[in-house]
């Protein structure tokens, strides 16, 4: 394996292990998004560029961002009081993440003794996709598109009016 691989693994890792153990909600939500690109680029390094770029348009685009915005209007960045890095809970999910980590690690060995050696390219390239989405499915792109508009400008008309409530303005 290349180093390009493994450097982008151990940023992949590190930006997951600083999203679960750092304290501020924004530097965990900026460290979550370190470890979407990390993922993007090792999609991008499989030559699933589909998925490499819906990776960076909806989780480092959109999830991320919603998540910063999120944590900066509700303006709740502060650390919880009670428990540590290494509380029961924090314990309960490293085993469940063994776990979950065990059986996928099956699962793909498993079915890689199943599969030929040469893989088959993918039927259909990122520019197939493209051209439905802009010929065939171009109704519904614009319906979803205008539905997480509306979401976006009424999760801000929500938010102006509890900041005009907490300043003692009329309801």
């Amino acid at each position: 394996m290349s180093f390009a691989f493994w450097a982008v693994t151990a940023l992949t890792v590190a930006g997951g292990l600083a999203a679960v153990t750092l304290k501020n909600l924004v530097h965990c939500a900026l460290a979550v998004s370190v470890a979407f690109a990390g993922l993007a680029m090792l999609f991008l390094q499989l030559d699933a560029q589909f998925a490499g770029f819906a990776q960076i348009l909806v989780y480092i685009g959109a999830v991320a961002i919603l998540v910063v915005f999120a944590i900066l209007l509700t303006r709740n960045a502060d650390t919880p009081k009670e428990g540590g890095v290494f509380s029961r809970t924090w314990l309960a999910g490293l085993v469940v993440a063994a776990a979950v980590f065990a059986v996928l690690g099956w699962a793909v060995l498993a079915g890689a003794k199943g599969l030929p050696n040469e893989a088959a390219a993918p039927a259909v390239t990122v520019q197939q996709i493209g051209q439905a989405l802009m010929g065939r499915y171009v109704l519904p792109l614009e319906i979803v598109a205008l539905l997480l508009t509306s979401a976006l400008i009424g999760a801000v008309i929500v938010a102006m009016h509890e900041a005009v409530n907490e300043k003692g303005g009329a309801k």
